[in-house]
């Protein structure tokens, strides 16, 4: 066979190889340009002060990569459609179409996660967190949903049979599964009241829950105690207790009673007014909360009088000190006044003069009535 017939047999029955090389081959042109063109978006992006378009393009780049080769396969099997006929090309169209809504579902959700972390990296936000990763998770959703049934609808399936099913089989779910939405409704009222966030420091006085808070999940809230051991709880259980924030607190408090001996009531005054006054010009009061220092009890064997007041910082190892620092200036004005701390005592006294005979030396204890 000459090189005329095999050019002649090459254009008669297999040109669709040809066109199938021209289309694939375009294709990788288009994908070649794009990610060119996309790097150096990206390399001025980085250097830009928006902080909105490094998001746009990373979010762009896979799924129009997706898109790029869906429609250049969809059109090199058409290409071969026309010499060989087969029912796997009937499934082409269908199947571009749910890539498609697959790729552009894709570039949201990306958009989305990285409209997150752009958002937390500004210094202005007033956005935590747990909030931008309950809203993301949220919106992340409703797109996954909302492409999947548009998938359907492109496949052929009728959506509105699929939401009938749907709500019936929600019901049936819904009584199997009440522990599940009771906690993925509970976590929903974290992220929406947020009554902690992750990294505070939280307690309950109704169960023994206390630690920090390390992640907030749908069913789950991660607490590690201050023995470093994670507790897992239900988000459900939070609807029904009392939950105390302590990194929210404003002031610490002082609240202390002191005592001292009956024989320094005279001492009494001098010692409260040094103690209020000590207090009042201490760095670390606050002195815009309630300030006392009052006497305030005759106890069975001591005057007390006691000190309330708030301490500037909220740090639990700091405020340790500072009441250390406030005890031990206590304890110094009460002995420059000459008094002393009263610890208990018990005085007997006996009437009609009687005296109790002192014990002689080598005699055993009596009983005396």
């Amino acid at each position: 066979m000459d090189l005329e017939s095999v050019i002649k047999y090459i254009t008669e029955d297999h040109v669709y190889i040809f066109k199938t090389f021209i289309v694939v081959f375009v294709t990788l042109l288009i994908d070649y340009f794009q990610k060119r063109m996309f790097d150096r978006l990206q390399k001025r992006a980085e250097t830009s002060d928006k902080i909105w378009d490094e998001a746009l393009i990373d979010a762009v780049r896979k799924p129009l990569r997706l898109i790029i080769w869906t429609v250049g396969i969809y059109m090199a099997s058409k290409v071969i459609e026309e010499s060989i006929s087969s029912v796997v090309f009937n499934m082409m169209g269908p199947a571009r179409d749910t890539l498609i809504v697959a790729s552009i579902a894709w570039f949201i959700v990306r958009l989305i996660k990285n409209g997150e972390e752009v958002l937390l990296k500004k210094e202005d936000t007033n956005l935590d967190r747990t909030t931008a990763d309950a809203i993301s998770k949220l919106l992340k959703l409703s797109v996954v949903i909302t492409a999947f049934l548009v998938a359907l609808q492109t496949l052929g399936f009728s959506i509105s049979g699929v939401l009938a099913f749907g709500g019936i089989g929600g019901i049936a779910i819904g009584f199997a599964a009440r522990d599940l939405l009771a906690n993925f409704f509970g976590g929903l009222m974290i992220y929406l009241d947020r009554p902690f966030v992750v990294g505070e420091w939280v307690r309950s006085p109704d169960r023994e829950i206390e630690g920090t808070v390390e992640h907030i999940g749908w069913r789950l809230t991660r607490i590690r105690t201050f023995d470093k051991r994670p507790l897992y709880v239900p988000n459900s259980i939070f609807a029904s207790i009392a939950v105390e924030n302590p990194d929210r607190m404003e002031n610490r408090r002082l609240h202390e009673t002191i005592g001292i001996r009956y024989d320094d009531i005279a001492k009494m005054k001098p010692i409260v007014d040094k103690v209020k006054s000590m207090l009042e010009n201490h760095p670390e009061i606050d002195t815009n909360r309630t300030l006392m220092v009052n006497f305030n009890k005759f106890a069975a064997s001591s005057l007390d009088f006691f000190i309330y007041a708030f301490t500037k910082t909220t740090k639990w190892t700091h405020y340790h000190e500072i009441k250390q620092d406030v005890l031990l200036k206590i304890i110094d004005i009460i002995e420059q006044e000459g008094a002393e701390v009263a610890f208990p005592t018990s005085t007997i006294h006996l009437a009609n003069g009687w005296n109790v005979p002192a014990e002689e030396p080598g005699t055993s204890s009596k009983n005396y009535r």
